[in-house]
């Protein structure tokens, strides 16, 4: 299509914690379909501080944001606990909207608000947004591509010290900070990106357990306390596409973190690299011969051109927003959308559910993600200056 010429999409940010900086830095900066008009944070002083960091001038409550009628698109990278409030209030206010994990922490809240853009003809978009990054997306392209063949059956395994981990990250001390939701809604989001949606779950699970404080001098935090919800889960997901996948999340683990992503086809085995970052390795074995490491198929691999960023690999947060706003400017519907959200909410539910029942938990939701076209890069050969990868999200 032609492009020269689109307007802007003015955007507003909600929420200065420390992921607003990787997100505040690409929306004014790196997509060029955005015009990060405000950013907005209860704590004020937190927002002007992020606002002389990035060269936003505009410091506005979440009130006058919902009244401003030029700004279209609301990325909301508050906590979980509030994301449906927020969401609801820009969707009542004609926002369209992009939200961070999770979500929100309740299935019928999140339904709701599905519900309500339905009614408004409004998107929302939901994280992780790493899914389109080079790593998934190459992933996904060697699928589609014939090169791992009908994928039968999969493995996935994340372990890591989520007890600890929460002394540093006291968000995770609350809802949603188990380690399915706070990190296994990658791995969730990366199946569905590249296998299709889930209709059949079976799990067991086990609650986090009792933390006694180790950072004796934080003292900011409790002398002890448990995490909210299962903290470990394993599953059984059975996919439309007919493949089996076995799920393994434990943050009642020791240690550094360890992952596993493997899909088993009838060419090929693929592993796939940590989804929670945009530029995971993906390595092809077939039979009788070497594994081989597949180059990236696309861009947005994770790595800022022209400078290094804290968080580097996860450079390209924003872009589901960015795809957003390219859906509200060319008519199409958004690739992450409000149905991949609800679809992996409900997953990750169903995964709590079958383990509390007992029983199968058959989904309810469902979803496509797009893949986006390959051979669109972030940088050019000699890695010297910006290819452009965006043109992917176009179409």
């Amino acid at each position: 299509m032609e492009i020269s010429g689109i307007r802007k999409v003015k955007t507003a940010v909600v929420g200065c914690g420390m992921i607003s900086n990787i997100y505040i830095h690409n929306l004014s900066q790196l997509f060029s379909i955005i015009d990060l008009a405000a950013i907005c944070d209860i704590n004020p002083a937190a927002a002007e501080e992020k606002g002389k960091t990035y060269g936003v001038g505009r410091i506005m409550s979440i009130e006058e944001i919902a009244a401003d009628k030029e700004i279209e698109l609301v990325v909301n990278l508050t906590a979980a606990p509030v994301h449906y409030a927020v969401i609801r209030q820009m969707l009542e206010a004609g926002k369209n909207v992009y939200t961070e994990k999770m979500f929100t922490t309740d299935l019928a809240q999140s339904r709701e608000l599905v519900k309500l853009a339905e009614e408004k003809g409004l998107m929302i978009a939901v994280a992780p947004d790493t899914v389109l990054g080079a790593g998934v997306q190459t992933a996904r392209h060697m699928i589609d591509s014939g090169l791992v063949g009908e994928v039968t059956s999969g493995l996935v395994s994340v372990t890591r010290d989520q007890n600890l981990n929460s002394e540093t990250f006291k968000f995770l001390q609350k809802a949603g900070g188990g380690i399915p939701y706070d990190v296994g809604i990658y791995y969730i989001g990366a199946l569905v990106a590249t296998l299709g949606p889930v209709k059949a779950i079976r799990a067991f699970a086990a609650p986090g357990l009792r933390h006694r404080k180790q950072l004796l001098y934080d003292t900011a935090n409790a002398d002890e306390w448990t995490i909210p919800g299962n903290n470990l889960i394993t599953a059984a997901l059975e996919f439309e596409c007919g493949a089996l996948v076995s799920v393994h999340f434990n943050g009642n683990a020791v240690g550094a973190q360890r992952n596993i992503i493997q899909l088993y086809g009838t060419k090929a085995t693929m592993d796939m690299g940590d989804p929670d970052s945009f530029r995971g390795e993906v390595t092809l074995t077939f039979p009788e011969a070497e594994p081989v490491k597949m180059p990236f198929t696309h861009g947005y691999d994770g790595v800022h051109v022209f400078d290094h960023f804290p968080f580097e690999f996860y450079g390209h947060r924003g872009i589901g927003a960015a795809d957003l706003a390219w859906a509200m400017r060319t008519g199409r519907t958004n690739r992450l959308s409000m149905y991949y959200g609800l679809h992996c909410q409900e997953i990750l539910q169903g995964m709590d559910e079958a383990a509390r029942t007992g029983e199968t938990y058959y989904v309810q939701s469902r979803c496509e993600v797009k893949p986006l076209a390959a051979g669109y890069y972030s940088s050019n050969g000699m890695g010297r200056g910006r290819a452009d990868a965006e043109r992917s999200l176009i179409d």
